[in-house]
């Protein structure tokens, strides 16, 4: 029997995909759960239809992102923390710091999307990745200053 996915089935394969499953598997679970639905002339245009919808969805995203990826790279943030002798941190610089310290230059960023390499417990100049699309990766540095 073939299928066309309606949401993403796991080891099966992603939404929109025509697969061929057992019978027993399409009419008992797939169908029913509506994961699914009978590949069908009309159901295939359907399907198309969606896929470039989707398309120009996710390039329109990817854009938005390489544009803050310009923005983000053309920056550099100063972080003041409390220091101690030979420049350590009371502490480290956190990701909820630098989103933080984003949000003042209006850029909202998501803390997990923050990549902190090595822990920041020094005074000093950081390289910091921020994931802003699976495909764009954008690097902001980092000054920590003392309070």
């Amino acid at each position: 029997m073939e299928v066309i996915l309606i949401t993403d089935v796991e080891k099966l394969g992603k939404q929109g995909d025509k697969v061929k499953v057992k019978d027993g598997y399409g009419r008992n679970f797939l169908i029913p759960n509506k994961q699914a639905v009978v590949a069908t002339a009309q159901t295939l245009k359907m399907v198309e239809k969606l896929k470039i919808k989707r398309e120009l969805e996710e390039k329109k995203i990817k854009d938005e992102a390489e544009k803050l990826k310009v923005k983000v790279e053309s920056l550099s943030i100063t972080i003041a923390a409390e220091a101690g002798e030979e420049d350590k941190l009371f502490g480290t610089i956190t990701h909820d710091m630098i989103k933080d310290a984003l949000a003042i230059e209006n850029i909202i960023v998501d803390k997990r999307k923050i990549s902190i390499e090595e822990t920041i417990k020094k005074l000093g100049v950081y390289d910091i990745n921020i994931k802003f699309h699976p495909e764009v990766m954008a690097t902001v540095r980092i000054w920590v200053v003392k309070k």
